[in-house]
């Protein structure tokens, strides 16, 4: 029967039970399987952060176990460790070469392009596709300046999660996304006699105000956010470029 463990034992907590010299294998160790993980990752060829992808991603958690067990674990042997890093980088390989050479395979594992934004109005069907809301999306655009839905010709949800967004020669009403609906929401209309065009709250559709008046809830994203009426851009933000 194992011995009971002492609560706040400073000398289990910090030192452990291993002789002094395991701190020169833990050192040894770490060394050895920092120097191979990084040969196979130039060999693998490395990416920027902000492009990783979905393969590129599993290959860091996957190395983050296989890479920290065998630093510190003395029953786990180097080359376990070594050989299950080789099999996780040649897998990753792999992939890479799928993806490169064939578009069914990309699809597949990195998922593809999508257009978030037409026309100034948010297509909710597309985000259901990547599991994100328009509130989403708003947030991402005003990240890139964008402080009216007006400003967007077409928007794109890129494979890796990045957003590209391609304004307007010339920005047309639309919704408002400065400041941000959890912080101000617009103001919806209660009266639309004698309004221009408004746009739904939730995606941006314009309509004009007698049929918005008529409609419940959003022909596009068939919600019943309200409506508000649609407004150009701040000249300065219009010019941001």
């Amino acid at each position: 029967m194992d011995d009971p463990i002492t609560a706040f034992d400073l000398q289990r907590m910090f030192l452990g039970d291993h002789p002094a010299l395991f701190y020169a294998e833990i050192l040894f160790r770490t060394v050895v399987i920092y120097a191979y993980t990084l040969t196979l990752i130039r060999w693998i060829g490395g990416r920027s952060v902000a492009q990783l992808s979905m393969v590129d991603l599993l290959l860091v958690i996957a190395l983050g176990s296989a890479v920290g067990d065998a630093t510190f674990y003395p029953e786990v042997p180097l080359f376990h460790a070594m050989l299950v890093i080789t099999l996780i980088v040649g897998l990753n390989k792999l992939l890479d070469t799928l993806i490169e050479r064939y578009n069914v395979a990309k699809r597949i594992i990195d998922g593809r392009t999508l257009p978030v934004v037409v026309d100034s109005r948010i297509l909710c069907d597309a985000l259901a596709q990547r599991d994100l809301s328009p509130l989403e999306i708003k947030s991402m655009l005003r990240v890139q300046g964008i402080s009216n839905l007006g400003q967007i010709e077409v928007a794109y949800l890129e494979a890796g999660g990045g957003l590209s967004v391609f304004r307007r020669a010339q920005a047309i009403p639309g919704l408002p996304i400065v400041p941000p609906m959890e912080v101000e929401p617009p103001s919806p209309l209660a009266d639309f006699a004698g309004r221009d065009d408004v746009c739904c709250m939730n995606c941006g559709a314009r309509r004009g105000a007698d049929r918005a008046q008529q409609d419940l809830a959003c022909a596009d994203c068939h919600r019943e956010q309200g409506w508000t009426l649609a407004s150009c851009p701040r000249p300065a933000d219009a010019d941001q470029r």
